[in-house]
C-alpha cells in the first residue's frame, strides 16, 4: 500500500467560456484565481486556476474553456460531482449566495451524515457544498465573507458501473473503505483536507461523453518528486500504464487511467504557483508555458481578455 498520497491535489473540468467560468468561481463562490495560462497542449484556450489565497493543494480547480464546446452528457466513468468543504453552519448564507447569482439545481440534502447543498456550475456541473466541523484551512478572503467561505475541496464522487476494481486501487493509494450506505460507498484517507473519494456504482448507467461540464481529469498530491516516482514505480509494478513525469509549470504530473475510467493523475505540491508571480499579483497576467512563448503576441491577439 502506498503512503505517499496526500489527499487530492486539484480537479480540471471543461467550460464553453472563459468569461463566465471566471465569474462564476471568483464571484458566486469566492475563490481566488490563482493562474491564468493556457492549455499545454491547444495553447488557444485558456488553462484557469482557482483556489484559496496560494491555490494549496487540496483548494485548486482548474478549467479548459473551450470555445463553442458541446455540453458534456451524465453517465459511468467520471467524476460526477466535486465536493467543497465550507463552515459549519453556512449553507444558509450559501442557499442565498447561490440563489442570487441564478444558480440552478439547488438541493439541500445529506450524505454519510453530512449536510450538503447540491448545486450545478454554468455548464451543468455537478457540486456540492458540505458543512464541516473544524477544517482548520483557512478560506480565500474575497467576495465571500471568510467566515463563510469555501476552505478547499472535501472530496469528489464517481460514478462507475463497477467500483471493485477502482476501489481496490483506492485501497492500495492508501484510502481506507470507511462506509457503504446503498449505491454509494465511501473511502478515506488523511491528508490535506481533501481526504474523500465516494463511489457511487450503477451497473446499467450509460457511459459519460465528455464535453463542458465534464471533470477532464482528478489529480491527488504527493509532496515533491521524489515521492511521485516512488508512485509512479508502484503503480508500473502493479501493471498501470503511467506517463513518464511531465512538467506542468507550477507542479509535475504523471497520468494513469483507472479501471472504471477515469483518468487520475499524481501532482507534487511543489513547486506551487508563486514560482512566476509573488503572491499579491496570483492569476493577473497571462503566462505561458516556456513551449509557448513565443505565441505571445498573438495569443493575446486570439484570446478573449477576461473582465475581472
Amino acid at each position: 500500500m502506498l503512503t505517499q498520497i496526500k489527499g487530492l491535489h486539484h480537479v480540471t473540468s471543461m467550460a464553453a467560456d472563459a468569461q463566465e467560468n471566471n465569474d462564476f468561481f471568483t464571484k458566486t463562490l469566492g475563490l481566488r484565481r490563482v493562474k491564468k495560462t493556457v492549455n499545454f497542449d491547444a495553447p488557444d484556450v485558456y488553462h484557469l486556476y482557482y483556489g484559496d489565497e496560494v491555490g494549496t493543494p487540496g483548494s485548486v480547480m482548474t478549467y479548459f474553456p473551450f470555445p463553442h464546446i458541446v455540453r458534456g452528457s451524465r453517465g459511468a466513468g467520471e467524476v460526477a460531482e466535486t465536493l467543497f468543504s465550507v463552515p459549519k453552519g453556512s449553507l444558509g448564507y450559501w442557499k442565498e449566495q447561490l440563489g442570487s447569482h441564478g444558480v440552478k439545481g439547488l438541493k439541500e440534502g445529506e450524505t454519510f451524515g453530512e449536510t450538503q447543498l447540491s448545486f450545478l456550475g454554468p455548464d451543468g456541473d455537478d457540486f456540492a457544498l458540505v458543512e464541516v466541523d473544524g477544517d482548520s484551512r483557512a478560506p480565500f478572503a474575497g467576495p465571500v465573507p471568510q467566515a463563510e467561505g469555501v476552505h478547499g475541496f472535501h472530496g469528489a464522487r464517481m460514478r462507475l458501473r463497477d467500483g471493485g476494481a477502482t476501489g481496490e486501487l483506492l485501497q492500495f493509494m492508501g484510502y481506507d473503505k470507511v462506509d457503504t450506505r446503498g449505491d454509494l460507498t465511501r473511502y478515506a484517507i488523511k491528508g490535506n483536507g481533501a481526504d474523500f473519494i465516494d463511489l457511487e456504482v450503477l451497473p446499467g448507467a450509460a457511459p459519460a461523453r465528455q464535453g463542458a461540464g465534464s471533470v477532464h481529469h482528478i489529480a491527488f498530491a504527493v509532496e515533491n518528486r521524489a515521492a511521485q516516482l516512488e508512485v509512479r514505480k508502484a503503480l508500473l509494478d502493479t501493471s498501470y500504464h503511467v506517463t513518464p513525469v511531465i512538467d506542468r509549470d507550477y507542479f509535475w504530473a504523471i497520468y494513469f487511467r483507472t479501471p472504471g475510467g477515469v483518468l487520475f493523475e499524481v501532482a507534487t505540491n511543489e513547486p506551487g504557483f508563486d514560482r512566476d508571480e509573488d503572491t499579491a499579483h496570483l492569476g493577473q497576467a497571462l503566462k505561458l508555458p516556456t513551449q509557448h512563448a513565443h505565441l505571445r503576441e498573438q495569443l493575446e491577439h486570439l484570446l478573449k481578455p477576461i473582465v475581472d
